[in-house]
């Protein structure tokens, strides 16, 4: 009889009897209290609000508010902002995009944990238009892109009472 296989079985175990998970409900707490903890820094960085309904030319590519996002659609939603924020050269915006992918992995994480799988948006293809934009319009990029976020957040942190679906 082989012993090691027996060995290898009792020792995973024993090491998994150990292991906890960690409750849904802290997760779903600390992506609220990180959702608010972007939307503070949106606030300190001081700029013009701008109406997240307000088209802006060239800037249709971020997305606006959304009524009911599923958890799909807010990790789609927060990945389109981290790209667009990360491709602006201003310091102001760099921990609001290290924010987001923290965000979007408390996001999976509930997914997860609701038997959802997410398709992985993390090769997202940057939109043609946002060099150009940048070029033209750095500062109204950075503007519109934070105003919608800060919304967009708003957004998520009320869907994340009811309960959102996969």
């Amino acid at each position: 009889m082989c012993w090691r296989p027996l060995c290898r079985f009792l020792w995973l175990w024993s090491y998994l009897s150990y292991v906890q998970a960690v409750p849904i409900q802290k997760v779903q707490d600390d992506t609220k209290t990180l959702i608010k903890t972007i939307v503070t820094r949106i606030n300190d960085i001081s700029h013009t609000s701008v109406s997240a309904k307000q088209r802006v030319t060239g800037l249709d590519f971020i997305p606006g508010l959304h009524p009911i996002l599923s958890l799909s659609k807010m990790d789609q939603t927060l990945a389109v902002y981290q790209q667009v924020l990360t491709s602006l050269p201003s310091q102001n915006v760099l921990q609001i995009a290290n924010d987001l992918e923290n965000l979007r992995d408390l996001l999976h994480l509930l997914a997860f944990s609701k038997s959802c799988s997410l398709p992985q948006t993390s090769g997202l293809q940057k939109p043609e238009s946002l060099d150009g934009v940048l070029e033209a319009s750095l500062y109204s990029t950075e503007v519109v892109a934070l105003s919608r976020l800060q919304g967009s957040l708003q957004d998520i942190l009320q869907q994340l009472d009811v309960s959102p679906e996969c």
